[in-house]
């Protein structure tokens, strides 16, 4: 798998290095730090002197791109796979959305400032429009991967079981975790009036369905070396995610985005850039 790892020399940056260690050696690692180089802000500044200091920052911030592309490399784990470096100036963002589709990358690494939920939706962030629309895999992390024994697998159906399946028969970790399969029911009752007794015995027959379809992708990962576990719940899918991760504790949550793509993932929402937002857990989500 080609992985793309983004860093801009922050701490979480350093952070996604350091997970590369869990991660399966790639068949190409690519490196990359954007250059977003300010424009000058004096309007009454003349063009010649305005384009003579834009070049003067950009050379200055190429000089320190280079010397923490050169670091970055010193700090990589062993056994990472061929490495190439990448220095490129525009918008972060896009940057790394463009270079990702170019090499055709399985896997974008990056780190998370934390951004808040209310900022990042009026003025986005890195990790947010990666999310969004970057191709493949993504990777964030809010803070530090400690460990990679216990992943948290939320499914909300057939598309995001076989995708998930499609993309952990890849072995995309050095060493097979245990994987938690969940998914979460909503508390429904049908639009006819029913008794208590008949809707606790929906619910229960809801269960059990959940139950045999996590069991039968369950069984589908066993033969790969995965071990596994089931667990179904009632309510809302962000809530009863984050109370059975605060259950589990689990290293990674690795879930799907559900085909959204685009304009309508940023419009709409989902789980995952609701579970982003919380900051809480390091996502890795598949397409």
């Amino acid at each position: 798998m080609k992985i793309l790892l983004t860093v801009d020399g922050s701490d979480h940056s350093y952070e996604a290095v350091r997970s590369l260690k869990y991660l399966s050696r790639a068949d190409e690692l690519h490196i990359v730090h954007v250059l977003d180089v300010p424009s000058p802000a004096y309007p009454m500044m003349m063009p010649e002197v305005a384009q003579e200091l834009y070049e003067t920052v950009e050379r200055n911030m190429h000089d320190d791109g280079t010397r923490l592309l050169d670091r970055i490399v010193s700090l990589l784990p062993l056994d990472v796979g061929p490495v190439t470096k990448h220095l490129v100036v525009g918008s972060p963002a896009d940057q790394i959305v463009t270079l990702a589709e170019q090499l055709k990358v399985g896997l974008i690494l990056l780190g998370t400032r934390g951004l808040g939920p209310i900022k990042e939706r009026l003025v986005g962030s890195v990790s947010h429009r990666v999310l969004t629309f970057g191709p493949g895999t993504k990777f964030i992390l809010p803070g530090p991967l400690k460990a990679l024994h216990q992943i948290l697998l939320p499914l909300q159906g057939n598309y995001d079981a076989d995708h998930a399946l499609a993309f952990l028969q890849q072995k995309p970790f050095r060493e097979s975790p245990m994987i938690s399969l969940f998914t979460v029911l909503p508390h429904t009752r049908p639009p006819w009036p029913i008794d208590a007794v008949s809707a606790e015995h929906m619910e229960i027959h809801s269960i059990r369905k959940a139950n045999d379809f996590l069991d039968e992708t369950a069984a589908k990962l066993n033969p790969w070396g995965y071990q596994t576990r089931v667990r179904t719940t009632l309510g809302t899918p962000v809530d009863g995610i984050l109370q059975e991760a605060k259950t589990l504790n689990p290293d990674l949550m690795l879930m799907g985005s559900r085909g959204r793509r685009g304009l309508t993932r940023m419009v709409l929402g989902s789980v995952s850039h609701a579970l982003l937002h919380q900051g809480t857990y390091p996502l890795m989500i598949f397409g």
